[in-house]
Formats: C-alpha cells, sequence, structure tokens
C-alpha cells in the first residue's frame, strides 16, 4: 500500500452545526496535484451527516433509483431529487473545497448516490470515470459513446472536458477495508484516458492506495484516476455522495444535465 496524501486537518466552523471550513494552502494541494486524490477529514459536521441521512428515504419514493430488499443502493439525479444534496454542492465548505482544488469558480453538474447493500453488493473492476451527464443529445465532434440513463444523455467527452472535472465523495459512514472502501492508483491519471487493455495493465502490480474514512470525511478525486472498491465483506451501510464540479460550459451548445451549470 502507498503512503497516504498528506492531510490538513486544522478546521473551523462555519454554519454551525452542520459544516466544517477547510482553507488551503498551496502545499495542501500538492498531494492532489500530484497522487489525482486526496482524503480531507472531517469536512461535514456528525449534524450535517445525520440531516443529509434524514432526507435519504425520499429516494425510496421515486421511480428512477436502484433498491433491492427495500433499500436503495444507487441513484442519479441527485442534485434534482434531494434539495440538501444541491445545498451540499452551492453553498457550503463542501462546494468551496472545489473551487479551492479546482483554482476557479465552480459549480455541481452531476450527483449521485450509491451503497453496498446485502443484494446489491459486488466488486467494482478498475476504471476511470469517462461520462458526463447532459441536458440533451446533440452530436459534435469529439463527444462518443452516446446512452441513455435514467431518462439522461450521456455521452464520453473530449479528454480535456474530463481533466477540468473534480469529483468529490462524501462519506456518511465510517468506510475501510472491509466494507469495499475505495481503491486508487495514485499518479495514473497522467496516462490520459486509457483502453481497457491499458487499464488492467496500469492497475496489475501498481502500488494501490485504500481509502480509509470516517463518516464526513471527503475524497477528492480526479476522474481519470484509476480507481476500484472490493465487495463488502460484512455488507453494512457504505453511503456515499458523489458530486462532480466543473469550471466551464460545454461547446457546441451541450449543457450540463444538472446543477447551476445546467
Amino acid at each position: 500500500m502507498g503512503s497516504p496524501p498528506n492531510q490538513r486537518d486544522e478546521l473551523h466552523s462555519i454554519h454551525p452545526p452542520f459544516f466544517a471550513k477547510i482553507a488551503l494552502a498551496a502545499d495542501d494541494m500538492a498531494p492532489f496535484t500530484h497522487s489525482g486524490f486526496q482524503i480531507f477529514p472531517g469536512v461535514i459536521e456528525a449534524a450535517g451527516v445525520d440531516s443529509l441521512i434524514a432526507d435519504l428515504p425520499l429516494l425510496a419514493a421515486r421511480p428512477e433509483t436502484k433498491q433491492r430488499g427495500g433499500r436503495v443502493y444507487g441513484a442519479r439525479n441527485l442534485l434534482r431529487l434531494l434539495p440538501s444534496v444541491e445545498r451540499l454542492a452551492t453553498d457550503s465548505p463542501f462546494s468551496e473545497l472545489a473551487e479551492e482544488l479546482l483554482g476557479a469558480p465552480a459549480f455541481p453538474v452531476r450527483g449521485i448516490f450509491f451503497d453496498k447493500v446485502p443484494g446489491a453488493n459486488w466488486d467494482v473492476a478498475w476504471h476511470q470515470d469517462l461520462t458526463i451527464a447532459v441536458r440533451e443529445r446533440r452530436d459534435a465532434a469529439g463527444f462518443n459513446k452516446w446512452t441513455v440513463k435514467n431518462g439522461v444523455p450521456h455521452v464520453e467527452p473530449p479528454p480535456e472536458i474530463l481533466e477540468g472535472l473534480i469529483t468529490l465523495r462524501l462519506h456518511l459512514d465510517d468506510c475501510d477495508a472491509a466494507n469495499g472502501a475505495l481503491r486508487v492508483v495514485p499518479g495514473s491519471r497522467a496516462g490520459g484516458v486509457l483502453t481497457s487493455d491499458q487499464v488492467a495493465n496500469r492497475a496489475k502490480g501498481a502500488d494501490v492506495f485504500t481509502c480509509e474514512v470516517a463518516r464526513g470525511d471527503v475524497v477528492a478525486m480526479r476522474p481519470l484516476t484509476l480507481h476500484s472498491s472490493h465487495a463488502s465483506e460484512s455488507p453494512s451501510h457504505r453511503r456515499v455522495i458523489h458530486v462532480e464540479f466543473a469550471t466551464a460550459g460545454l461547446p457546441h451548445g451541450l449543457e450540463w444535465a444538472e446543477g447551476a451549470g445546467a
């Protein structure tokens, strides 16, 4: 296992009781720039996590969510479905962290919820996040592999658009290796967009880091960073709010599907 990126734990309260604020200096962001990911502890305080969890039952009434045994284990279009997540992604230190790391005003463009529960618990193979969600399909040069997920068009954009995004993953539960924690290959984003064979070769024998975190922690990651996860050995909640941020609109008349930039 590789050494974890340096983490800053100098926090102070803002908007109590829900949030904590991280003030980043240039040196604090160096590990993220080099590794393509970084763990930020305690970004959301216990009361804020509890508030978000209290809203999750609203997802069960939505037909587009994925459920197994009466438990929601996946949901797209999260910024539209839960106002509390939309607030988290636009007016909190969570969104401020995205701006700090991107170095420019940022806005959320996609929100996803996922969990690992009995009956919905499996390995996630090594991969890069290569698609974005858009409001409607418009065929354009460099935009390929169109699909529709939960009624929303998705497409693989040019690499430079993916390079301009950042993902923040807020953990609502403690998560360790036995609970299917995120695994990453530090520095792997430097290879750009990889083929499936290149992904397999790059991950084989790589120096893998397991992102063990506590509830309220945030894992920041570039989409092209290779990542995976194992199935949970003892399935219990591993609830994650995954939000992607951008700093600019899309070309060719395309529009982001969610968030302030839509």
